[in-house]
């Protein structure tokens, strides 16, 4: 991690972690800026106020992953680019050429496939390769613009994930994929907040909403 501080900052949103892996001389040592501690459950809520912090620290754009070691940080000068060269977002995806997968449970790699790809293609209009990956970079101008309002209460768990793919598609912003690398652990472990049938039907419901468009703006 510390490789990449010289390419840009680092922010870290965490949801209450007691690992030790938030411990500040540890961050200093990596090149972490800033630990935003979110109090409020929700992956959607720490979404949320990383992506406010740095509208608020005035970025030109935001690269996000996941913080459980699952993805190829390789490919965050990638992301930079597209940014550069006027993308708005930009959505990894394992499953593109040149990507690359190991251990996706079945069940995953068939939902994500078969059912959140298609659903989420018949409601922006263009088929994300991986939806549910959260590698992915966002411009600035993309998450200000008054037709997304993406910092509204009302994401909390898995809801914003979607909304901003969807979101990006449908509204006509410049929109790319970008293959990436994501693994999980040989051990069988699952490092992820999507456990148990409980958690599945919330995302499932959720992205459901997102491409009926009950989370868009009022009047949008």
């Amino acid at each position: 991690m510390q490789e990449l501080s010289g390419l840009a900052d680092i922010v870290i949103a965490d949801g209450c972690s007691t690992d030790g892996s938030t411990e500040p001389g540890f961050l200093s040592s990596v090149g972490v800026r800033t630990l935003l501690s979110v109090k409020e459950r929700g992956l959607s809520t720490a979404t949320r106020a990383a992506l406010s912090y740095a509208i608020e620290e005035d970025y030109e754009g935001v690269v996000t992953l996941d913080g459980n070691g699952k993805d190829g940080v390789e490919a965050i000068p990638r992301f930079l680019k597209c940014l550069e060269d006027g993308y708005d977002l930009v959505q990894g995806g394992r499953f593109l050429p040149g990507g690359f997968h190991e251990n996706t449970p079945l069940e995953r790699f068939l939902a994500i496939r078969f059912i959140m790809s298609p659903v989420l293609w018949m409601a922006s209009g263009y088929l994300y390769n991986d939806p549910t990956n959260a590698f992915r970079a966002l411009s600035a101008r993309f998450l200000r613009d008054d037709r997304v309002q993406p910092f509204r209460p009302v994401f909390v768990r898995f809801s914003l994930q979607i909304y901003l793919i969807y979101q990006a598609a449908r509204l006509g912003f410049r929109v790319g994929q970008m293959p990436v690398t994501r693994v999980y652990p040989d051990d069988g472990t699952m490092p992820t907040k999507i456990v148990g049938w409980k958690h599945k039907w919330l995302n499932f419901s959720e992205m459901c909403r997102v491409a009926l468009g009950e989370y868009n703006p009022k009047g949008r």
